[in-house]
């Protein structure tokens, strides 16, 4: 007969998923995993396997929540020009407040994993094509609309504000001088025009 696991897997997942996210993976052992996420290590290898794919669960799972996140964020205003200002303003606005700053979990598994992981180098630069596809539908939703010029190349601007995005949350997790930052966000969301 089988056992029924005795813990919730989508509530573990999510506990390992913010250890992960605010230790890196090679600082996270397996006692730290267990602790916060509540269960045993047999528990653990047999829901989620080892301590790698354990990690490339969570990291999945937040790439989704983070990519429904951002879409929604930016469908939710009419202006996209407002909805890209107000995106990357909140985000500059939130990792100020946050001491220290977690960065983004796959940016932050991009530097860390994706130069010595071919696996993990796959999954971070899918996120990146994939809020790149979001970012161009917005600027392009904004070109149809008439609120963005007609000349605007959409793909081009999109993976340009992806590579933007993700230099802004590297740089901030060294707290710079916050007039940096906004006169850099300025200039970033001056190309929207």
């Amino acid at each position: 007969m089988v056992r029924q696991r005795e813990f919730d897997e989508d509530r573990a997942l999510d506990d390992a998923m913010q250890i992960f996210w605010e230790k890196g993976y090679k600082a996270t052992s397996l006692s730290d995993l267990t602790a916060t996420m509540g269960i045993q290590r047999p528990s653990l290898y047999s829901a989620f396997g080892d301590k790698e794919k354990l990690f490339e669960a969570a990291l999945r799972k937040y790439t989704k929540m983070h990519a429904t996140y951002i879409r929604t964020k930016l469908q939710n205003n009419q202006s996209v020009k407002e909805a890209f200002r107000t995106f990357f303003e909140e985000l500059v606005e939130d990792e100020y407040k946050e001491s220290p700053s977690k960065g983004c979990f796959c940016i932050n598994t991009m530097v860390e994993l994706a130069p010595h992981d071919e696996k993990f180098e796959i999954l971070t630069r899918e996120h990146q094509m994939y809020l790149s596809v979001i970012f161009q539908e917005t600027i392009a939703t904004g070109i149809s609309s008439g609120e963005l010029d007609s000349s605007l190349n959409a793909k081009m601007l999109a993976q340009t504000l992806v590579v933007s995005l993700i230099g802004l949350t590297v740089l901030l997790k060294s707290r710079p001088d916050r007039s940096f930052v906004d006169h850099s966000v300025s200039m970033t969301l001056s190309l929207l025009k």
